[in-house]
Parts: structure tokens; C-alpha cells; sequence
């Protein structure tokens, strides 16, 4: 077969400007530390409140640098309502939904899980500046949503 001398040029920037896009874009993912969907875990949502760690929500010291901060979404609502954790240290934020599909968005980071009944969201921050941060929902969860938000207390 013969393929004509602008057509393996067409070919060969083809491959190569694909080549470079997927570079690019993997590198700034790793880069911006994305990753993939977290909701591994399961849980059933009528015993989430039964269900460990879901039945004492809240932020636990997990070591020296470390923190997880167990949440659950519920209609209009974040349980706790009140987060505190230190500016510097690693924070996992577990989430989970106990009636609708719900977000977990924390403004101005880039923290944003979706929350699904049945499913437990995982994500990974480390807060580089003291100050309060916002958590709203992004996902419309019925006629209060626009209530549906808390904050988070980043302390030294």
C-alpha cells in the first residue's frame, strides 16, 4: 500500500500533537494532585448513623501529621456543622449520603467529591492558609438546597 508523502506528514503531527496533548494534560493532573473517583467503600445508607465511623462524626488525629474528618450530607444539612483542623497537616475528609445524591465542594480548593447513598467519597487536602473555608452542595438535593453549607476552621 502506498500512502503518499503528505499524508504521513499529516499523520506523523497528527500523532504527535496527540502525544503532546496527553502529556500535558497527565502532567497538570499530577501536578494539581487529581485523582481518580474515590467511592471504593460501601455502606448502606439506612444504618449510616449506626455505622462506624459515620456514628461518631467529626475530625479525629489520625497520627502527628494527619487528620480525618468524618462527615455525613443529609437533606440541607452537613453533620458536624462545626470543623476545626490546623493549618499544614495532611486532613481526609469521608463523606457520605444518607437519603439523595449531595457534593462535598470546599470553595476555592480543589475539593469536590460527589456523595452518593450507599457509596463513601474519599479525598485528601492540605490547608497552606489559616482562615474559614466554605463547603457547599453543587448537586440540587431538593427545596433547601441553597441552605445546604458549612464551614471549615483552618487554625495554626
Amino acid at each position: 500500500m502506498h500512502i503518499h508523502k503528505y499524508e504521513k506528514v499529516w499523520l506523523t503531527f497528527g500523532g504527535a500533537a496527540l502525544f503532546v496533548f496527553l502529556l500535558t494534560l497527565g502532567i497538570s493532573a499530577f501536578h494539581m494532585g487529581m485523582h481518580p473517583a474515590s467511592s471504593m467503600e460501601t455502606i448502606d445508607p439506612k444504618k449510616v448513623a449506626e455505622t462506624a465511623p459515620f456514628n461518631e462524626p467529626g475530625v479525629k488525629k489520625v497520627d502527628e501529621d494527619t487528620y480525618e474528618v468524618t462527615m455525613i450530607a443529609k437533606a440541607f444539612a452537613y453533620t458536624p456543622n462545626e470543623i476545626q483542623v490546623p493549618v499544614g497537616k495532611k486532613v481526609i475528609f469521608r463523606v457520605t449520603s444518607q437519603d439523595v445524591v449531595h457534593s462535598f465542594t470546599i470553595v476555592d480548593t480543589n475539593v469536590n467529591m460527589m456523595v452518593v447513598p450507599g457509596n463513601i467519597s474519599e479525598k485528601e487536602y492540605t490547608f497552606k492558609e489559616p482562615g474559614n473555608y466554605l463547603i457547599i452542595c453543587n448537586e440540587y438535593c431538593g427545596a433547601g438546597h441553597h441552605y445546604m453549607k458549612t464551614e471549615i476552621e483552618v487554625v495554626q
